[in-house]
């Protein structure tokens, strides 16, 4: 499948930390780098099952990004089929899904299904991706005002400001890359 990426990835993200000045200040997860701004929470999502980071969500003004980088070949897409599973995995959750134009290419705006206060809620997600160069990231914005075009954009921003170091571990498209917490010097 082809690759899917805006037509400016290289210069307006999310990069490829070979894309990064050096001397550029990220906070580096391993294979997500992320740019720090004032206002931003950063926090590392662990299954606690195998105590391991397996993405990094940043949250703003009660909306969330949150971040995971995947292995990918250097020819093949991985955003298309991505697509097709979230789509089928929202839907057998009970949830909706609507494939639609984002800024940085197709995207999924969906309903998850969620209990709040005894109730049975569908609660809007949309879930974006962006093919890079032997990697593959993909990010899912919750929040309350996704529909904004402003609070939307913002988002889409943190997104780009996204590096990813995709490391030179052989590993199969699909895979996690993996993430760790920085250590504090």
């Amino acid at each position: 499948m082809p690759k899917i990426a805006p037509s400016d990835r290289e210069t307006n993200g999310p990069f490829d930390v070979s894309e990064i000045g050096l001397l550029t200040p990220y906070l580096d997860f391993e294979s997500i780098r992320i740019a720090p701004k004032p206002g931003l929470v950063v926090r590392a999502d662990i299954d606690e099952v195998n105590n391991r980071v397996v993405a990094i969500t940043l949250e703003e003004d009660g909306h969330r990004l949150q971040l995971q980088a995947f292995a990918a070949s250097k020819i093949d897409g991985m955003w298309e089929q991505t697509l097709l599973a979230l789509e089928q995995a929202v839907t057998d959750q009970g949830g909706s899904t609507q494939r639609i134009d984002g800024v940085l290419g197709p995207e999924i705006k969906a309903g998850i299904p969620v209990v709040e206060d005894g109730q049975r809620l569908l609660k809007e997600s949309r879930f974006i991706g962006v093919d890079g160069p032997r990697w593959f990231l993909r990010g899912v914005l919750t929040g309350p005002d996704l529909s904004h075009p402003p609070r939307y954009q913002s988002l889409i921003e943190l997104f780009r400001s996204v590096g990813v170091s995709r490391g030179e571990t052989p590993l199969p498209p699909g895979d996690l890359l993996p993430l760790s917490i920085p250590v504090q010097q």
